[in-house]
């Protein structure tokens, strides 16, 4: 793809999901929303609520206010997951805090069997970070007020999207005219590309393991390359695994310390699963 083009040459989806839990593999997206933009238009639109694998717990609830009832017989991502990477073509992403939905959409594609998105992303907190300033943080509920940006309802996918849209859109006129996606993506400080996010075609034994381990439940001994006891051996309940920018790692309760902890995957020397 030419990243050298104006920034009003592409056409752009600016998406939010609301998830069932803050962790990939563990938990599902509840909630889509998106909306694609071209040369100043907003051109389509899509939302729709899904039902996750698990009830979610009266913290995640609090967060987005999506109620198990509400998702009781919504659909279940496979039957809109094509969909989904229909509407994506072609077009430049942009999400507020993009790895984390590129986290969780890029492994509903891979269990579809269908290919990852070859454009890049944008992530609109990045972005505000290097654009906007005068604000005390760079949430998206912050932005909203500093702009002046309808914001609709807070943590509704669509009504987000929509905002990390107006965002970014702010973000592009203080690069001036003529500024280029690859300019753009520069001024993020980190490239996003969906591949990046892969998680059930990597060639990594130990991430296999760990994907399994989540998703029959069970725990996991493993070897770690850090912390009070490295080199030992622990037991883990394992949560989810993120792939992030600055590290990937495995969320899980250490046992030991019956406390949640991060660990990184270069650091993981070896995983089992205790059966």
């Amino acid at each position: 793809m030419n990243l050298d083009l104006p920034l009003d040459e592409y056409t752009y989806i600016a998406f939010d999901t609301e998830t069932s839990g803050a962790y990939p593999v563990g938990y599902d997206i509840v909630e889509f929303g998106a909306v694609k933009f071209h040369k100043g238009q907003e051109i389509d639109r899509l939302q729709f609520l899904l039902k996750p694998r698990e009830l979610m717990s009266d913290f995640i609830i609090g967060i987005h206010g999506i109620t198990n009832l509400m998702v009781a017989e919504a659909p279940l991502m496979p039957e809109k997951v094509q969909q989904i990477h229909e509407f994506f073509k072609g077009s430049v992403v942009m999400a507020h805090h993009a790895p984390f939905d590129l986290g969780f959409l890029t492994i509903d594609f891979e269990k579809a069997g269908l290919p990852l998105p070859i454009e890049p992303a944008l992530c609109t907190s990045l972005l505000s970070r290097k654009w906007i300033h005068g604000v005390e943080n760079h949430k998206l509920q912050t932005l909203i007020k500093h702009l002046n940006i309808d914001g609709g309802q807070a943590h509704r996918a669509y009504d987000d999207a929509k905002a990390c849209l107006y965002v970014g859109l702010e973000c592009f006129k203080k690069m001036g005219e003529g500024a280029t996606l690859a300019q753009a993506i520069k001024s993020q400080g980190k490239q996003l590309w969906w591949k990046d996010y892969s998680m059930y075609t990597v060639n990594n034994n130990n991430l296999k393991t760990m994907i399994e381990s989540i998703h029959t439940k069970k725990d996991l001994d493993l070897v770690y390359d850090g912390g009070s006891a490295k080199g030992e051996t622990r037991r883990v309940s394992p949560i989810g695994i993120v792939r992030n920018p600055d590290g990937d790692y495995l969320m899980a309760l250490c046992q030991r310390e019956n406390t949640n902890k991060r660990y990184y995957l270069s650091r993981i020397k070896d995983v089992g699963i205790v059966y």
